[in-house]
């Protein structure tokens, strides 16, 4: 049997491929494992069975077999360790992509979601015009130091790794910001992970989700 992850039954990033059902998708179209999909609804993620899977009440859960999964993190990981093509087969490089997994759900992750977060429920507030600036710098610290380290490179750390793979779905979340066009070496970056096949196929499954919840 394939795994199952959980994702949206109606995600609200409109199929822009923002969802973190994406880098679990993506993950397991990089490594070529079929996987299912159970689409849940908002009500269905704070109901008991989800709760079992996630006690957050949040997507997406992996389950295979007897274990079952949340964060995707962990998710990716697993996947990472269990099929060839997203870690190293060195030992001290496979530990360097773990590091910057971690680095883009620690470092990165936490300035670029505020930053979101206020763009979308805080424009009508008092103070957004003058807290803006402020979380976009945080955002362009980060954006420059991440920069520096590419200097040019293709990926992070040699090849492609699950390190990158987390690293541009998170930076993707900036995609209607304008930040990353102030660094083309990211913007490219961020461009050469979005046109891997893996990730177009794990993008297209997941628009096909919303399109159809559209259409119903």
């Amino acid at each position: 049997m394939p795994p199952t992850i959980t994702a949206f039954e109606n995600s609200p990033d409109r199929g822009r491929g923002q969802a973190r059902d994406m880098r679990v998708r993506w993950a397991l179209e990089e490594v070529g494992q079929p996987y299912d999909v159970r689409l849940v609804s908002f009500a269905a993620m704070k109901q008991p069975a989800h709760l079992a899977l996630n006690p957050f009440g949040q997507i997406p859960t992996y389950e295979d077999g007897d274990l079952a999964l949340f964060e995707t993190g962990a998710i990716v990981l697993h996947i990472a360790e269990r099929h060839g093509g997203l870690l190293p087969t060195d030992a001290n490089a496979r530990s360097r992509a773990i590091a910057w997994m971690f680095a883009a759900l620690n470092t990165m992750e936490p300035p670029i979601v505020e930053l979101g977060m206020a763009m979308l429920f805080e424009r009508d507030k008092s103070w957004y015009a003058e807290r803006l600036p402020m979380l976009q710098d945080r955002v362009r610290t980060r954006l420059g130091e991440l920069s520096r380290r590419l200097g040019g490179a293709d990926w992070l750390d040699g090849a492609f790794s699950a390190g990158d793979l987390m690293m541009v779905t998170v930076l993707r979340r900036l995609n209607t910001s304008g930040l990353l066009d102030e660094y083309p070496d990211v913007a490219a970056y961020v461009a050469r992970g979005e046109a891997r096949p893996a990730f177009r196929r794990a993008f297209d499954a997941q628009l096909a989700v919303f399109q159809a919840a559209s259409r119903s």
